[in-house]
Parts: structure tokens; sequence; C-alpha cells
């Protein structure tokens, strides 16, 4: 890859990416990846499935590159597309896929956790339990609260974003929200004597 492509402004590489340009696209991909593969693993609860997931999307986002108006920042277009996609694989899905242990705490498989190397041996297996019970939680809330928890509470977006990502009204993402947080309090508050490290915090 050029230098000079990763000092692109995002309007520059979508603009050569829908002309064909492979290396704006794979700074493009660069940037995002991080945000699509944690909605697709907190959707899924699978590493598997979100890294295919993930893999669809920017194949998706490049074939409809050419066919970006910027009516909706890419930043949303992005989300819809990895909104709808997460959908279309459950409903492929008769249940959903049970996780292992080792499968959630496996290596860069919760995207945010602290190093390993700066906890203590005690401090990694708390969060890795905090982890696991998270997901647990997220995997049993319907579909819908689960897009927007994950999408303000994780992606950290904004109302109007999840509203045009969803193609639905702020008030219905509030509403819907608040929904979501109160049933995940609920799953979370279920299991806290399973979980040493959610115990604590709740006491």
């Amino acid at each position: 890859m050029h230098p000079d492509v990763r000092d692109l402004d995002e309007r520059e590489l979508i603009k050569r990416s829908a002309a064909g340009n492979l290396e704006a696209f794979s700074e493009l991909v660069r940037r995002y990846e991080k945000k699509v593969f944690t909605v697709a693993y907190r959707f899924t609860g699978n590493y598997s499935d979100a890294s295919d997931l993930a893999q669809e999307v920017f194949i998706r986002v490049y074939q409809a590159l050419p066919r970006f108006r910027g009516e909706a920042s890419f930043n949303t277009w992005l989300y819809r597309i990895t909104a709808n996609l997460c959908r279309d694989e459950l409903r492929r899905q008769k249940r959903h896929k049970k996780t292992s242990l080792e499968e959630m705490t496996a290596e860069n498989a919760c995207p945010g956790l602290p190093d390993g190397n700066s906890l203590s041996p005690d401090e990694i297996v708390e969060q890795r339990e905090f982890q696991e019970m998270v997901q647990a939680c997220l995997n049993e809330l319907p579909d819908e609260y689960r897009l927007v928890l994950v999408m303000r509470e994780i992606q950290g977006l904004s109302y109007a974003e999840i509203a045009a990502a969803l193609d639905i009204a702020q008030g219905t993402v509030k509403s819907r929200l608040s929904r979501a947080r109160q049933a995940f309090r609920q799953k979370l508050f279920g299991r806290r004597e399973h979980f040493k490290f959610l115990s604590r915090l709740l006491e």
C-alpha cells in the first residue's frame, strides 16, 4: 500500500474505491474492520460467524460503493449493511449456536479487552468470566434489542446514527434502547451468583 493512501480523507477513499482502486478500499477496510467485527461478534456471539459476517459486509460494501451517493454518512451506511447481514444470519439459523468458553476467550475474540500482559492471573479470569456473562445475556435478547444495545453502548453511536442505520425513528430507538437496557439488566442480575466478578460489582 502506498504511504499516501493512509493520508487520504474518507471521501477520497470512497471515490477511489468506487472506481475500483483496491488500495483505497483496503484502507477503508482497515479503518472500519474492527467496528464491523465488534458488532458482528456481539450480535452472533461466535468468533467464526462474526469473521465470516465481517468479510461478507465488506464484500457487499465494495459491490455497492458505486451506488453510494452520500445521502447518509459512510459510517451509517456501513452500519446499515452490517445490521442487515446480522439479522439475515440469525434468520437462517433455527436456533442460536452455543459458544464455547474457549472460543469466547480466544485471543482478540473480544475487542476492547485489556492486554492480558497488564492484568494479574486472577484479573484475567475475572475478565473472561465477565465477558462470557455479558455475551450470554446479549444472546438471550431479541435481535432488535441486541442491535440497539450494541450500537449505543459498545459502539457509542448517537440516536440519530442508530435511527439512520436501522431505518427507524429516533423515538423508536430511545424506547427500544430503554427496554433493551432493562431486559439486559434483568438477565445480568439473574446471573450474579455464578460470577464472582459481577457479584462484587452488585454488592
